[in-house]
């Protein structure tokens, strides 16, 4: 059986980070762990290629070479998702898909062609396949019937089947689901509310396969809330600590957290101990109110300054992401979020407007409430509202637009970076002064030398930040210098986000558009939004 695992194209996004990975010659900030997972569950004596269509196209052999061809998705992927779909079917293929977005909306899939349908977890659902395949069956749905499996089962990714020197960073993972309720996040309705883990000993077999495979760089823990069971982690942590040490620290993490990080210092440490360089935080608003309403409760219990600066001042550079348009906001909710940033030194904040994701309960409520904008997965963070707000949505989109264009002001997102590494080379100096090699120092090498001067030059030469970049380059360089390669990789993150800003502006506000002139040409306030 050859089994071709397709990856659609991500539209640019915050995450995509196109500007940044052409400086440093890689096609993609990160590979399909999904895919490559499910090529460990399926059946080793098949047959697999994985192609994944951020690094390339899939050739006409390969098409051609497949018995069934594979597609998984996240919302995000919704149109190349299709394109995939029908170029399989144009050449006879069986398709199959999964991931979040077919399971979310499985409806679409099938309208566009696919024949089977393996949704929820593939630890429970690729075996019904595997059975159905064997048996013949050219098509069929497979779901868990709301059973969630034991993550202890997964076999280690074949991350042999990837293109490893087109990745900015490896992913791997270690838990599935959240403890929290947040209404509009669709984590806790895809994997539910108790997060299950890995064993220690599971994650360092996988971290050892990508060493062995020769990875030296970055690797992204993708859980959707790393923490969400500390005891758990700490175990994790306390296993990979000596794994790093005797292997010479071959790689720096980053993962995604819940703010209440803060409030266990020894957590910290220990993740800053396993070579842990940057966080993603969930922060959405400094509004309580809007916090409350959407159930985000533990963003509430401390202050969110004072949690951001503590996960800072651990060695932990904070990333975070920012909402618009929760029900109940007050005007100048933007504003807000940038004195926040600014506040607390973040230098990578990812604003969006609020989007109802599918079967969560801010789906099903405003769906309850006729507020729903269609039933559409059309969405990302360079669309307009796919919902009726509480204020007007000229008001939220010119708070959102402007907010994110001051937030990355050259000159503004230069200091806030700079402020942001002074906190970090402090950390640093602590917990690493009797370390040989640099936490999350970026390889160095004829391209990122090349990166380097394209920065240079840019930063420091061709705009106003001229004379700041030069400044704040030799305090770091006098002061922090175990920080420095990690602060220049930053500033040059920043790349993408002085181009993604452009985008934001140009998409929105021609949807803007598209829906107010929809909405003077149609009475009827239920026909305007489906217009727009």
């Amino acid at each position: 059986m050859n089994i071709l695992l397709v990856y659609p194209r991500f539209p640019k996004s915050f995450w995509s980070f196109d500007k940044t990975l052409e400086l440093v010659g890689m096609k993609a900030q990160l590979p399909p762990l999904g895919l490559v997972t499910v090529a460990a569950i399926l059946p080793q004596s098949w047959n697999f290629k994985l192609v994944d269509r951020n690094v390339r196209e899939v050739e006409d052999a390969e098409w051609r070479w497949a018995d069934i061809v594979i597609v998984s998705a996240m919302i995000v992927h919704r149109p190349d998702f299709l394109a995939a779909i029908r170029t399989a079917k144009e050449y006879g293929k069986l398709v199959a898909v999964g991931g979040p977005y077919p399971t979310s909306l499985p409806h679409e899939a099938e309208e566009a062609g696919a024949d089977f349908l393996i949704l929820d977890e593939g630890e429970i659902t690729l075996p019904m396949f595997v059975e159905a395949v064997e048996r013949g069956d050219r098509s069929g749905t497979f779901r868990s019937g709301g059973e969630k499996p034991a993550v202890t089962d997964t076999p280690i990714p074949r991350y042999d089947l990837l293109e490893l020197d087109a990745y900015a960073e490896m992913s791997i993972q270690f838990s599935r689901g959240c403890p929290f309720q947040c209404e509009f996040c669709d984590i806790i309705v895809l994997y539910g509310r108790k997060p299950r883990t890995k064993e220690p000993d599971q994650l360092l077999a996988e971290l050892q396969y990508l060493y062995d495979l020769g990875w030296r760089r970055s690797i992204f823990m993708v859980d959707d809330n790393f923490i969400g069971n500390k005891r758990n982690v700490k175990r994790l942590l306390t296993a990979m600590k000596p794994w790093m040490e005797e292997h010479g620290y071959p790689f720096s993490f980053a993962t995604e957290a819940s703010v209440d990080l803060a409030q266990d210092p020894e957590l910290m440490q220990m993740m800053v101990d396993c070579n842990f360089g940057t966080v993603f935080l969930g922060i959405e608003t400094p509004d309580d109110d809007s916090l409350a309403l959407t159930k985000k409760f533990q963003n509430v219990r401390d202050p969110l300054s004072e949690s951001v600066v503590a996960i800072a001042n651990a060695g932990l550079r904070v990333m975070a992401g920012f909402i618009v348009g929760f029900d109940g906001e007050k005007k100048g909710a933007g504003e807000r979020i940038y004195q926040f940033v600014e506040q607390t030194a973040i230098p990578t904040a990812m604003v969006s407007m609020l989007q109802a994701l599918p079967d969560t309960a801010l789906w099903h409520r405003l769906e309850k409430e006729g507020r729903l904008l269609g039933k559409s997965a059309d969405i990302n963070q360079a669309t307009l509202m796919n919902f009726v707000p509480t204020r007007p949505i000229e008001d939220i989109t010119e708070e959102f637009i402007q907010t994110f264009w001051d937030l990355y002001d050259p000159l503004i997102v230069l200091n806030r970076t700079f402020r942001h590494f002074l906190m970090l080379g402090e950390a640093q100096k602590r917990n690493y002064k009797n370390r040989t090699v640099s936490a999350g120092a970026p390889d160095i090498n004829w391209i990122t030398i090349r990166a380097f001067f394209i920065v240079l030059w840019r930063q420091g030469i061709k705009r106003k930040t001229r004379l700041r970049f030069w400044i704040n380059l030799a305090i770091i360089l006098w002061r922090y210098p175990a920080v420095a390669a990690n602060y220049v990789s930053v500033c040059a993150q920043a790349e993408h986000f002085l181009d993604f800003r452009q985008i934001v502006r140009q998409n929105i506000e021609a949807q803007l558009a598209a829906y107010q002139s929809a909405k003077l040409a149609t009475p009827t306030p239920e026909e305007a939004p489906l217009a727009a």
